[in-house]
């Protein structure tokens, strides 16, 4: 998972202010210790830091209660805020496919429905074609409606014969 400037910065300062106290104290390295270490300075159980840290410190800040997977949700969401691409968030929160990224997150995309039903105000124009037909020089208007005629006016004209659907109307 990518990580912001800031918070870089952060841990770095936190890293930095940790080894001048390990070296105070005799030590020449903080590569073992955690982040967040439990009060035996080991590993943090998860429940323990909720209850201990998390949502005392939510308390604090007076901030309601949320459950602490609420955050990654909130991750989520700012990456969508963001106008991240929806395969970043999808690799950043860990998902299986896009599609999970897409059903969690994909009513959060700003503007999305709003933008495609604006265009419905916009002018229809004929669709552009790549290329235009290639008509043979000796080509007879006339004949292109008696094909018409007998492919795809309906009707008793219509030819019951499916292959004919297909073919080259000039060779």
């Amino acid at each position: 998972m990518d990580i912001s400037r800031e918070l870089r910065q952060t841990l770095s300062e936190l890293r930095d202010t940790r080894l001048l106290e390990a070296f105070a104290a005799g030590k020449s390295s903080v590569a073992g210790d955690f982040v967040f270490p439990s009060k035996t300075v080991g590993v943090l159980d998860p429940d323990n830091m909720i209850r201990d840290r998390f949502l005392p410190t939510l308390e604090r800040a007076g901030i309601r209660a949320i459950r602490f997977h609420d955050l990654r949700h909130t991750f989520g969401a700012m990456l969508i805020a963001a106008g991240a691409p929806l395969n970043y968030v999808k690799e950043q929160m860990g998902h299986a496919s896009i599609q999970v990224t897409v059903d969690t997150y994909g009513r959060l995309i700003p503007g999305v429905g709003e933008r495609y039903v604006n265009r419905l105000d916009s002018p229809k124009s004929p669709q552009q074609s790549a290329t235009q037909p290639q008509l043979p020089p000796d080509h007879d208007e006339s004949d292109s409606l008696e094909v018409v005629g007998i492919i795809g006016s309906g009707g008793e004209d219509r030819t019951p014969d499916l292959g004919i659907m297909r073919p080259s109307l000039y060779h």
